[in-house]
């Protein structure tokens, strides 16, 4: 098995013994673990994967690509051949192809159109922490095609922030194997008079307040700061009101400030992702679509609002809605982990230390 100098390497032999002697296993493993590109590439050397697929379910369009542009890098090839995603409206595989990295809707309709899952030999839900109704949706339908049709086929649930336990139970009993991080130290500063500030709660007059104070915390860590900021706010709607607060501000010379969310083009996420021209400095306005499974070159500040937008499943109508939500303690540590991924760093939370054990210790499921 190769070693890729990651902390996540300690626990591939585990791993893949609990995988071949159960079919099923849980990992769990800090942010700059390794588990989201050094896991499938392991595995695939397998006797129980020879000549077939993996199949590894990546929650977020952005993160999807990323994991299979790193993988396909570190074996010297490009995106399509070895590794591959698909995804709705873009997808890069081929015959050669023996890694998928997939988005939920797509995850859902192969287990709906092939139930018995011919050629796969293993399932991966990464950052299952996330649990949106489609990720459930379809570890449950594996679990059935595992059950009465496809018996060999492999299930690993991985995350940095899950209740173990309690999935390893769904997953009969399965073995939780974890791995160490490679976090550097990070300060927390915390900046707020209580928890974080609801939109809807602010107050006539105030329904902004939010993002001026993230607005603040960026201008006081580029003053206080050196290197790159990651900001985490709800929505695009949020981060164009903050982009439009900095560039009227007086900002430092060099500072690049560059959106990151979801519906954003191509072009323009990979702007945000790559490292800042030399002599500049970047402020990257993202969704919690930077909370998993990306590092950032060059960023060692976080800014957390300690808001997301989340889906919730409404019974009655039977529609998902979109809400703005205080986020979990354990997002607050995904969020802050960004800012030492790749060096020491310092996270400014818009909220109080006194209000910080009032936040759910982990996201509630869709």
């Amino acid at each position: 098995m190769v070693k890729s100098g990651l902390p996540v390497d300690e626990a591939l032999g585990p791993l893949a013994a609990a995988l071949g002697a159960r079919g099923a296993a849980v990992l769990e493993a800090p942010p700059g673990a390794g588990k989201s590109t050094v896991v499938p590439l392991a595995l695939l050397g397998e006797d129980w994967a020879a000549g077939k697929r993996l199949i590894m379910l990546e929650p977020r369009r952005l993160a999807a690509r990323a994991c299979a542009e790193r993988m396909a890098q570190s074996l010297g090839e490009s995106v399509g051949r070895t590794v591959g995603y698909r995804m709705r409206f873009d997808s890069r595989v081929s015959s050669a192809t023996r890694i998928e990295v997939v988005t939920e809707g797509v995850l859902t309709r192969l287990l709906q159109g092939d139930p018995a899952l011919e050629g796969v030999a293993a399932l991966i839900f990464d950052e299952f922490h996330e649990r949106s109704l489609q990720a459930d949706l379809g570890l449950a339908l594996s679990l059935d095609a595992r059950e009465h049709l496809a018996p060999e086929l492999r299930l690993l649930v991985m995350s940095a922030t899950l209740d173990g336990a309690a999935v390893a139970s769904l997953l009969g009993d399965a073995p939780r194997v974890s791995a160490p991080g490679r976090l550097h130290p990070v300060e927390t500063r915390y900046a707020g008079s209580g928890p974080p500030a609801l939109p809807d709660a602010a107050g006539a007059g105030a329904q902004h307040a939010p993002e001026r104070l993230v607005s603040q915390l960026i201008l006081r860590a580029l003053r206080e700061e050196r290197g790159d900021v990651l900001a985490f706010l709800p929505g695009a709607r949020e981060i164009r009101r903050v982009h439009s607060s900095l560039a009227a501000a007086q900002l430092p010379a060099g500072v690049q400030v560059m959106p990151l969310f979801g519906d954003l083009p191509g072009e323009q996420q990979d702007a945000a992702l790559a490292p800042a021209p030399a002599g500049a400095r970047k402020v990257v306005l993202a969704t919690n679509i930077a909370e998993t499974s990306l590092t950032i070159p060059g960023v060692r500040v976080v800014v957390d609002s300690g808001l997301a937008r989340r889906a919730s499943f409404d019974p009655v109508s039977g529609m998902s809605l979109l809400t703005t939500r205080r986020i979990s303690r354990a997002s607050a540590d995904q969020r802050r982990g960004r800012a030492g991924r790749l060096e020491p760093g310092v996270c400014y939370r818009a909220w109080s230390e006194g209000a910080h054990p009032s936040l759910a210790p982990y996201t509630p499921p869709e």
